[in-house]
């Protein structure tokens, strides 16, 4: 909601409350001021002139010279493009020295040879949005009315002095939807009185119900209907004020009739439509449920499909309006309309709602329908508009109102101890205070000992329960004046548990590693759901989904990842590097999904670049496993962690291993496989995966320390051939197990697989390291335990060595 401050000095004295200070008091009693934009801020200089005299510009078929009276001694010479400038208007002149928005500075200057002092202004130079510039200067310069004072300040005749709040509602504060209803709350903040509007209409004679019968067939759906007549209306601008007043607001002027409907919608919080009489169709008013299938052109000039789910204004036979979203657009207001029918109804919040959501309209009537609006506002608002078309339109308003009256609203009565108070907030407040707080919300209320029984008014939909009446009484007192107290009783320090610790543990060191952390939407489609899932199971698809895109709960995190390198590519990122510690959920039959944590990252691109020494290394199988394996250091569970080569749908079937701790599969790396890689436009693409429960729930071995070694240690180096599908972590492990404790390290260094070789054999190599921490191993030693490993691979993988 936007509050015009000046608007709001209309209801309230807000003298000596600047407007920055009345958001701080506004947020700090609950409602939270998003902001305070002043419209013409930094403008200086800009003047209303008067347009002498315009002639074309002798060598510029597209520029004015003209002479414009500024208010000083003589006028001034200004060139001006606008295709609507003439002789005789009142414009916003910025003079020499004049600064626009932006720091614009107006300078003197020549164009085509013709010297121009200043500039004659659009609205949207002066700071104003363009959607919401009234059609007639859209294109053009702001004209004023003709009655404008020459040389006043342009800034302020335009209202652009103004200062805008703009409020974050939540959807139980409906009441400040309205310029009244954030009066009455900023005057219970400033203990000041509201000052009302007091509608007044005379009555042309004729009645309203000679013209116009009004039915209601969805009686709850639309409990209370009032029609006025307004006959003889002369369409035209609205005034200069109410235009202004409604820019603030964020609404487009378009005619005074329109206009009026509008300002009484932000001024009262109450929708209202106005019908062309001569094109309503007939002299009855009916509304019905819509019948299925039946057809309306809303104003959008969009023709719209109705379910009997939906209710529509008729004139008895086809719909006119579909009720408290959108009016028709054949009895739309025009230029030649000269009788407005004038509709002030109270419509259900549930039936605006579902038609709003289904036709994909949100208009400001549907937004206040929704959340509620005051039932005692509803005919106060039609006659606050009948009054202003009388005065603004040239109207004359026909006596009474043609009315459907079944509304059984009444004021929520809700009572209050003290005693409850004080004890629920922690204070001292006396019976005089509560009473005080009461009577400033305007609440009626009376007191019998210490108990207050409370009349909460109709505008206030939000006040049914003790606990509402306990947050006024806390938030009119003030949150800074309640006391602060500390816990009573035995307590214990907070701390990380050891699943907590390891999960920040991961986060810091993948971090650390280069990688930037993602959180992305637990919820996929039907293909994505089950892809590179750990546990295949059945998807978990939601009941109502906001769209099928996101309709079931994930398996995997990595097709939302592969998403996000995908959406980085596209924007000309290609080193990315992500990776998110987040739930899947897992379909185990139950009424809810069990949730599992899982550890995932993707990575693309170069991992490694100093192009001034003209070094790159692009990310590959290694440097994503040699990230897993320095997490697994850092959680100490290195020992127990292998992997093993696998196949896995989506990723490329020789470049992905499963990831094991002790011999369970817990996950994978690897390459993503080339189809995959095409359909989201990837590069060469590295993604991992791995549940984190059995990582960070692995029980350690206390951390011990061996002393610096005294000794010298021997190393062997060998090379063995084996057949082709000997994997070399097969062969490592075995030359580890017959090594014995005298094995300290042993690593693979060469394969050779070339020209040399007989086919379907390969040469793998291995550095072998021994070493006795208690003395110095003699060649015997050495050579004894080589020969068992030696033994140990031909018995076992069938190994020779090579020549």
């Amino acid at each position: 909601m936007y509050v015009s401050y000046k608007w709001l000095e209309n209801y309230v004295d807000l003298s000596g409350v600047t407007p920055d200070e009345l958001a701080e008091k506004i947020t700090r009693s609950g409602i939270e001021v998003e902001g305070v934009e002043r419209i013409g801020d930094g403008i200086k200089g800009v003047v209303v002139g008067h347009v002498l005299t315009c002639e074309q510009h002798p060598d510029a078929d597209k520029l004015n010279i003209c002479t414009v009276d500024v208010g000083e001694e003589e006028p001034v010479q200004i060139i001006c493009g606008a295709p609507n400038v003439a002789k005789g208007q009142k414009v916003a002149v910025a003079k020499v020295g004049a600064v626009l928005p932006g720091n614009f500075k107006i300078k003197k200057a020549k164009l085509r040879g013709e010297v121009s002092q200043g500039m004659i202004c659009s609205l949207q130079e002066l700071g104003v949005e363009s959607k919401l510039v009234p059609k007639e200067h859209a294109d053009g310069i702001y004209v004023f009315p003709e009655n404008e004072e020459v040389g006043a300040d342009a800034v302020e005749r335009l209202s652009l002095d103004d200062s805008i709040l703009e409020l974050g509602l939540t959807p139980n504060r409906s009441d400040c939807l309205s310029m009244l209803g954030v009066a009455y709350e900023v005057a219970a903040i400033l203990d000041r009185d509201v000052k009302l509007p007091e509608p007044s209409v005379s009555g042309s004679g004729e009645k309203a119900s000679d013209y116009v019968s009004v039915r209601v067939e969805a009686k709850e759906d639309n409990p209370l209907y009032g029609a006025k007549i307004i006959k003889n209306v002369k369409i035209g601008p609205s005034p200069a004020w109410m235009q202004h007043a409604l820019m603030a607001a964020g609404i487009r002027p378009h005619n005074n009739v329109v206009d009026i409907t509008n300002y009484v919608l932000l001024e009262y919080g109450q929708p209202l439509h106005a019908f062309d009489y001569d094109r309503f169709g007939s002299k009855e008013v009916v509304v019905r449920r819509a019948h299925n299938g039946e057809k309306i052109v809303t104003l959008d000039d969009t023709e719209r499909t109705l379910s009997d789910d939906q209710l529509v204004i008729t004139n008895g036979k086809a719909p006119v309006a579909l009720a408290g979203v959108m009016g028709g657009a054949d009895s739309e207001v025009q230029q030649d309309t000269t009788t407005v029918l004038l509709e002030a109804a109270y419509f259900t919040g549930a039936i605006v709602r579902g038609a709003s959501k289904h036709h994909g309209l949100r208009s400001e009537a549907s937004t206040r329908y929704e959340k509620g609006v005051d039932p005692e506002r509803v005919l106060k608002a039609g006659e606050r508009a009948a009054q202003l078309m009388a005065e603004y339109a040239g109207g004359e308003v026909l006596e009474g109102t043609v009315l459907f009256d079944e509304m059984t609203v009444q004021p929520a009565r809700v009572s209050i101890t003290l005693e409850k108070i004080n004890s629920s907030l922690g204070t001292a407040i006396t019976a005089e205070e509560v009473e005080g707080i009461f009577r400033r919300l305007g609440f009626p209320v009376e007191v019998s000992g210490e108990t207050f029984n409370v009349t909460a008014p109709t505008r206030r939909g939000d006040i049914t329960i003790q606990e509402d009446l306990l947050e006024e009484v806390a938030r009119l007192y003030g949150y800074d004046h309640i006391p602060m107290t500390l816990p009573q009783g035995a307590s214990t320090a907070g701390g990380l548990s050891p699943y907590q610790a390891k999960r920040r543990a991961v986060r810091r060191y993948l971090e650390g590693a280069g990688l930037l952390q993602a959180i992305t939407y637990s919820l996929t489609n039907d293909k994505k759901a089950t892809q590179y899932a750990l546990d295949v199971k059945e998807p978990v698809r939601l009941l109502m989904p906001m769209s099928e895109e996101r309709s079931n709960l994930r398996l995997s995190i990595v097709p939302q990842l592969l998403e996000v390198i995908s959406y980085n590519k596209a924007r000309q990122n290609d080193s990315l590097a992500f990776y998110e510690v987040g739930a899947v959920f897992l379909n185990e039959g139950e009424e809810l999904p069990r949730e599992e944590e899982h550890i995932a990252g993707a990575l693309a691109g170069l991992w490694h670049s100093h192009l001034w020494q003209g070094e790159k290394k692009a990310v590959d199988f290694y440097v994503a496993k040699g990230i897993l394996e320095g997490m697994f250091e850092n959680l100490g569970v290195s020992d127990a962690i292998s992997y093993r080569q696998a196949v896995i749908d989506g990723l490329h079937p020789g470049r992905t291993a499963e990831i094991l701790l002790n011999d369970e599969v817990i996950g994978f790396v690897g390459a993503t496989h080339p189809e995959v890689e095409k359909d989201l436009d990837l590069d060469a693409t590295y993604v991992f995966e791995l549940k984190a429960a059995p990582v960070f729930g692995y029980d350690k071995a206390p951390l011990g320390y061996s002393p610096i070694p005294r000794h010298p240690s021997i190393t062997r180096d060998i090379a063995l051939v084996v057949t082709q599908d000997v994997k070399a972590g097969d062969v490592q492990a075995i030359i580890k197990e017959a090594g014995g404790k005298l094995l300290k390290e042993v690593s693979v260094f060469d394969l050779y697989e070339g020209e040399h070789m007989e086919p379907g054999k390969k040469s793998l190599a291995f550095s072998l390291k021994y070493f006795d921490p208690a003395k110095t191993l003699t060649d015997e030693e050495v050579v004894k335990v080589h020969n068992k490993v030696l033994e140990a691979v031909k018995a076992k993988a069938g190994a020779e060595l090579r020549g």
